[in-house]
């Protein structure tokens, strides 16, 4: 049976991901801090909910850094809302933090005065939205484009390189739902929260052999 990681550092709704995982028929999935666990595991998945400070905080203090990078490397890694965020280069949010720098490009912050045709927009952006299948993944299998997913954030990903956007969403600016380069695969959306198509995606992590 294979094993899955879900990586814990302090910052993440990591029973939610873990159950999902487990309903899905994902394999053993453990819940864990233990770099050699990690380092062993099949599949990695890297969630993250809070402040990126505290988050990157706790991520360097405990060598995840280095660690996302090794063992994303080699096998499927998928990284949820701010686990996604933490592997961009850097973001806008408390005052502006360096993250793990595995996607170019920086985390903004949606605004506070944020509009589309007039209306204005609450942030947190908190609910569903549709996300737009930009490339042909293995992730999005049985999965219809532009689905709706559950989305909770205020910062949104504006990615430098246009190639590794495989999803991307609307909230008054357009920004990246999904990013994939090689074996890794990140979502600002919730899947565990995210009902069937969270599901979906869940189940074709648990399948995909890392290549597209």
């Amino acid at each position: 049976m294979q094993t899955v990681a879900v990586i814990d550092y302090g910052m993440g709704n990591l029973h939610s991901v873990a159950k999902a995982l487990e309903h899905v028929g994902a394999g053993k999935v453990l819940i864990t801090s233990d770099a050699s666990v990690i380092r062993e595991a099949d599949r990695v998945v890297f969630p993250g909910v809070g402040a990126i400070r505290d988050c990157m905080a706790e991520i360097r203090r405990l060598g995840f850094d280095s660690l996302v990078r090794e063992v994303s490397q080699d096998r499927p890694f998928l990284g949820i809302c701010v686990g996604m965020q933490a592997l961009l280069d850097h973001s806008q949010e408390n005052d502006g933090v360096d993250c793990i720098g595995l996607f170019p490009g920086e985390v903004k912050f949606f605004g506070k005065d944020l509009r589309e045709d007039g209306e204005h927009l609450k942030v947190p952006h908190m609910g569903w939205n549709e996300v737009k299948q930009t490339v042909n993944h293995p992730l999005w299998h049985d999965i219809p484009d532009m689905a709706r997913f559950y989305f909770v954030h205020s910062y949104y990903i504006a990615a430098a390189n246009a190639r590794q956007v495989v999803g991307s969403g609307h909230y008054g600016v357009d920004f990246a739902a999904a990013l994939a380069d090689g074996s890794r695969f990140a979502v600002q959306f919730h899947p565990e929260k995210s009902h069937t198509h969270g599901l979906q995606l869940l189940q074709n992590f648990a399948a995909w052999d890392g290549r597209w």
